[in-house]
C-alpha cells in the first residue's frame, strides 16, 4: 500500500508508470469531443439555480478554513487542520495558500468579510512570502512552518506548488488592482528564476533539496503541469521556451468508449490548472484541454460506477476517488484505469474539483453527500475522505481539497476566478507563445 509523505515523490512515482503503461502518444481530441459543445458545458449559471444554497454553504465553509487556519503574521495557511478546528500543527503548504489567496478574492466579491480586513490579509502574506519566507531562485519549499516560513522539517523546493502559490498572487494582483497589492504580486513572480528550473533540460523539473539539488523527475506528461508551464513561459524576466510547451507528453487513453490525454494519475491532475486559467474555447496544436477533462470527468465516474460489485456504495450520485488519506495514510488512487487500494472510500473534491465539467451529475454527488452524510461535512465544508462501507471518517481536512471544490464553483457560478486571472497579461503572452487559437 502506497504511503508516501512528499507529494512530488507520488507524482514521481507515478510518472514512471504512465511512461511506461501509455507511452508518449499525442493525440487531437476535436474529433472525440464537438468543440462547440464546450461552450454549453462552461457556460456560468445565474445564482437563481437550484443548487445555490448549497453553493452558499461550500464556499462560506471553505472561506472559514482559508480564514481561520492560516497565521495572521505571515498569511500562510496550513497543509490540513482536525475537522473540529483548529489544532496544534504548524505546518503550512505554499499550495493551500495559493488556493487560500485565491478564496479570499472570492470572499470579498461575495462579501463573507469586510474588504479591508481581506485586503490586509493579502498584504500581509504577499509582503511576508517576498521579504521573509524561505526562497530558493524565487521558488518556495513546498512546506513551511506557518508562524515563521522556515522550511518546514526535509521538505523539497516544489515548482509545482509554487505555481499553484503563484496563480493565487496574480489572481489578488488582477482582482484588487491595488498599487501596493500589484507590486508585491509582479515581485514575487518577477524573481522566479524559472531558466534555473529547467535544469539544462527542455521540461521543468519537479523539485530541489539543499542536501540533493535537483531530483531526476521532471515534468514532461501531461497532468496539472499546464498551469507551471504558461507561468514559465509568461515570464517578464526569466522565461523559458516557448517551444518547452511541445517537450512534454500527451499520453492517449482509451477506456469505455472515452479517448482522451490522461498520465495513469488520479483526477485532480484534469482539474487544478483549470482552476485559474480559462482554456474555454481556445486550444493549442493537441487538443482542446477543456473537452478534455470533461471527458476524463465522464470516464471516471463511469470507471466507479463500474466498480459497484465490489464495492455497493458507489453509485449515480456516490462517486470520486483521487488522492486523499485514508486509514493507511495518504494514498494515490482513482482510474481509470485502477491505481491504488480502493475499497470504496469516497473523496469529495474528486467530483468537486469537476463542478463546471459535469455540473448535475457533480452537483448531485455533493448534494447527496451533504443532506446524507452528515458526518462528511464539517465547518470547514466536505471532510478530505471517507467510506461508509466500513465506517471510517477522516480526522482531518486538507487544504488544496476543499480549495478545489471552491474555486470551481465560483468558475461554474460566475466565471471570476478565469476572467480575474486570465486578466494577467503574462498568461495571455504565454498562450500565445505556446500556440493557442480561438475556436
Amino acid at each position: 500500500m502506497l504511503r508516501i509523505d512528499s507529494r512530488i515523490s507520488r507524482r514521481r512515482a507515478l510518472a514512471v508508470v504512465a511512461r511506461a503503461a501509455l507511452g508518449a502518444a499525442s493525440c487531437d481530441l476535436m474529433g472525440v469531443v464537438d468543440a462547440g459543445r464546450s461552450r454549453t458545458v462552461f457556460a456560468t449559471r445565474a445564482d437563481s439555480d437550484s443548487h445555490v444554497g448549497l453553493l452558499n454553504s461550500i464556499q462560506q465553509a471553505t472561506f472559514n478554513y482559508f480564514w481561520e487556519q492560516a497565521s495572521p503574521a505571515t498569511g500562510l495557511v496550513k497543509d490540513r487542520t482536525a475537522t473540529q478546528g483548529s489544532d496544534a500543527r504548524t505546518r503550512s503548504s505554499i499550495a493551500a495558500t495559493g488556493f487560500g489567496l485565491t478564496a479570499l478574492c472570492i470572499a470579498d466579491s461575495r462579501k463573507y468579510q469586510a474588504r479591508q480586513r481581506i485586503k490586509e490579509r493579502v498584504t500581509t502574506t504577499l509582503t511576508f512570502l517576498l521579504t521573509k519566507a524561505s526562497v530558493i531562485n524565487g521558488f518556495f519549499y513546498l512546506y513551511m512552518d506557518m508562524n515563521t516560513g522556515a522550511r518546514y522539517a526535509n521538505s523539497e523546493v516544489s515548482s509545482i506548488d509554487t505555481a499553484i502559490l503563484l496563480c493565487g498572487v496574480l489572481m489578488c494582483r488582477s482582482y484588487f488592482r491595488d498599487e501596493q497589492i500589484s507590486n508585491l504580486s509582479l515581485a514575487i513572480y518577477d524573481r522566479v528564476n524559472w531558466q534555473w528550473m529547467l535544469n539544462g533540460g527542455f521540461t521543468l523539473s519537479q523539485s530541489w533539496t539543499p542536501e540533493n539539488g535537483f531530483f531526476a523527475s521532471r515534468w514532461d506528461a501531461y497532468c496539472e503541469l499546464m498551469m507551471l508551464y504558461l507561468l514559465a513561459i509568461g515570464s517578464r524576466t526569466k522565461p523559458i521556451p516557448s517551444s518547452s510547451w511541445s517537450a512534454w507528453s500527451r499520453p492517449l487513453l482509451r477506456y469505455d468508449g472515452f479517448t482522451y490525454i490522461t498520465p495513469t494519475a488520479p483526477l485532480f491532475v484534469h482539474q487544478f490548472s483549470h482552476a485559474w486559467i480559462d482554456f474555454r474555447n481556445k486550444r493549442d496544436s493537441y487538443t482542446d484541454y477543456l473537452a478534455n477533462s470533461i471527458i476524463a470527468t465522464r470516464a471516471h465516474k463511469a470507471f466507479c460506477l463500474s466498480l459497484a460489485g465490489a464495492f455497493p456504495d458507489y453509485g449515480e450520485n456516490f462517486w470520486g476517488i483521487s488522492s486523499s488519506d485514508s486509514p493507511h495514510g495518504y494514498v494515490e488512487w482513482g482510474g481509470p484505469p485502477a491505481i491504488g487500494p480502493i475499497d470504496g472510500t469516497l473523496v469529495p473534491s474528486a467530483a468537486g474539483g469537476s463542478i463546471p465539467f459535469l455540473s448535475e451529475d457533480v452537483l448531485a454527488v455533493l448534494r447527496n453527500l451533504y443532506e446524507h452524510f452528515p458526518d462528511a461535512w464539517t465547518r470547514y465544508g466536505y471532510i478530505n475522505a471517507f467510506n461508509p462501507l466500513t465506517g471510517w471518517y477522516d480526522p482531518d481536512v486538507v487544504g488544496i481539497g476543499l480549495g478545489i471544490v471552491a474555486l470551481m464553483a465560483e468558475n461554474y457560478r460566475t466565471g471570476l476566478v478565469w476572467s480575474t486571472f486570465m486578466a494577467n497579461p503574462e498568461i495571455a503572452k504565454a498562450m500565445a507563445l505556446a500556440g493557442f487559437h480561438s475556436t
